[in-house]
């Protein structure tokens, strides 16, 4: 997901329905500068929430990930539609015929949460998948593993998927600046998006086959390791 595209779409619905910053904050539930920061693409909401909106705006969820209209809803267009009715019927027409041969149709997204079995820490993140593609979304990451006070010079943080004895990078983040920074005030702002990354939501995912691997290192080189497993909740399914 393009956070910078995210950002302009969320700013043009907001306009588009007359809605200050503030009153879409209060519609649900955040600070107005929490909106401020998805409008110019420095943060995201959650997943569940991006989900909610689309329904609200009656705005495709697929064009909500992909930061631009690419659907056609009716709604408050309705008066645009009758204006170019003749042209936009040939358009659909031709574009089924499109994704009905390309097999391209997204269809609705199911959502599954991810959670963690380590004591030590505790994960927000979900997995949106249709018949396509799946998507995997981690918005926080909570150390609760006890007063951990070391300033940590370095820190990576990767995604990774074990299969058949085989582990996989995803993706990673990592912290390197001129300052130092606990762990627990480093990973709470961490955030893992992974856009279409398989075709399918795997069934193996409940057998811990993802994980995050945390290297922390600090003044004195000395490197702490922890390794967080992902389990999903429940199986993927798509009716």
């Amino acid at each position: 997901m393009d956070q910078g595209k995210f950002g302009k779409l969320i700013k043009d619905i907001r306009k588009k329905n007359n809605l200050t910053q503030k009153e879409l904050a209060d519609k649900y539930g955040v600070t107005y500068q929490a909106v401020s920061k998805w409008e110019t693409g420095k943060n995201m909401p959650d997943i569940m929430l991006i989900k909610q909106m689309s329904k609200d705006f009656n705005v495709e969820l697929s064009d909500m990930f992909e930061g631009e209209y690419k659907s056609y809803k009716g709604g408050k267009n309705r008066n645009l539609m009758f204006g170019l009715i003749s042209v936009l019927l040939i358009i659909f027409i031709g574009l089924i015929v499109f994704l009905v041969i390309n097999n391209n149709v997204d269809g609705s997204f199911e959502f599954k949460t991810l959670t963690t079995g380590c004591d030590d820490f505790n994960i927000s993140g979900s997995i949106a998948y249709n018949q396509n593609k799946s998507s995997i979304y981690i918005s926080h990451v909570n150390y609760c593993g006890g007063n951990d006070a070391v300033e940590y010079e370095k820190i990576d943080c990767t995604l990774y998927e074990s299969h058949q004895n085989m582990d996989v990078k995803i993706s990673s983040c990592n912290f390197d600046g001129n300052s130092s920074i606990k762990l627990e005030d480093y990973l709470k702002n961490v955030k893992i998006n992974v856009d279409n990354y398989a075709s399918v939501c795997k069934d193996e995912y409940r057998d811990s086959s993802l994980y995050l691997l945390i290297n922390a290192t600090d003044k004195e080189g000395k490197v702490t390791s922890y390794k967080i497993p992902l389990l999903l909740e429940e199986n993927c399914s798509v009716e």
